[in-house]
């Protein structure tokens, strides 16, 4: 539905349907639930139709198929930024069409980012299977999201990667017992001892270790909220992310700081007046304001003002599509 997209991680976005219902704390402050409302006419929530795009929307990916063909390239597809793929409100068939669509344009890469990822391998096997150039990505705004749905993320087999979008970054998040190997999807039903020294195993590959040699993960996108309301993101949360994912191996992507950034953020700018100190100890959900962490003063910026520059570095890491 774009031809180019703002969005920092992908080169275009494709809406293949629009509507959606609130399932999360970060689904508090929608963009797209307010876009739609405001300028489609599509109303948001549960019970309210889906609209499905005409066909000139969905003759855009064939264009930038052929484009990447005749370029020997390849381009990152976003799809459903108002929508989600795996939503239960979906009908049947308009998920079959998208995966027919995804299977027909092999130059494209298909990001799928969901906040339904329980029903992610459900829908796709009745939608005919994973098409090899998916990515499957997971969004995670809290540490409690976390533990529910990155373990549901890395046993799906088919995607070409597994990503997690955590924007808006709503507190600290721990990713160390999810990030580097996943167990391996023999052992799910149960472990064999090696008689010979006692070890368990699962399958040769995994060499008496019970983890495969696959990362769980393969990039993770970090980002601040934006708009009006948006609650701030501790840098520090941003920080450990990427310390993280670095001690991993995992490429990382600072996508924003959104309406609220440090001043080493973009230290040359005129900041306005409004600002936020972080209160000691706070680490609940609270006003826009005080969600979260302490020790460091936050401006309010307009998104490009405040820019995605992290201890002013640019972290634009991503999976090698070669």
């Amino acid at each position: 539905m774009a031809e180019n997209s703002a969005i920092e991680w992908t080169d275009h976005t494709f809406n293949p349907w629009i509507g959606c219902t609130r399932v999360s704390p970060g689904c508090d402050h929608c963009y797209a639930a307010d876009l739609s409302e405001a300028r489609l006419g599509v109303r948001w929530g549960p019970g309210q139709p889906r609209r499905h795009t005409a066909a000139s929307t969905w003759n855009q990916p064939r264009t930038w198929d052929r484009r990447a063909a005749r370029l020997r390239i390849r381009y990152r597809v976003f799809c459903a930024s108002l929508a989600d793929v795996f939503d239960n409100e979906v009908p049947a068939e308009w998920r079959g069409e998208l995966f027919a669509l995804i299977r027909e344009t092999p130059n494209l890469d298909w990001l799928l980012v969901t906040k339904r990822i329980g029903n992610a391998d459900k829908m796709a096997q009745a939608a005919g299977g994973w098409p090899e150039n998916v990515w499957l990505g997971a969004t995670i705004v809290n540490q409690a999201e976390a533990e529910r749905d990155i373990p549901k993320l890395a046993a799906i087999r088919g995607p070409e990667y597994r990503f997690l979008s955590m924007e808006p970054l709503l507190g600290p998040v721990n990713l160390e017992p999810h990030l580097l190997y996943q167990p391996c999807p023999n052992s799910l039903d149960g472990l064999s001892q090696d008689p010979s020294t006692g070890a368990y195993e699962c399958c040769s590959r995994c060499d008496w270790t019970a983890i495969s040699e696959e990362l769980a993960l393969d990039w993770i996108i970090v980002g601040g909220e934006s708009g009006p309301n948006a609650r701030p993101m501790h840098p520090n949360w941003a920080r450990s992310l990427r310390d993280q994912c670095a001690a991993a191996g995992v490429p990382f992507l600072f996508k924003q700081w959104g309406h609220w950034a440090p001043l080493l953020s973009a230290a040359t700018v005129d900041w306005p007046a409004t600002n936020v100190a972080w209160p000691d100890g706070h680490v609940g959900a609270g006003s826009p304001r005080a969600n979260g962490g302490k020790g460091e003063q936050l401006y309010q910026a307009a998104k490009k003002v405040a820019g995605r520059t992290l201890d002013g570095a640019l972290h634009d890491g991503r999976p090698d599509r070669a």
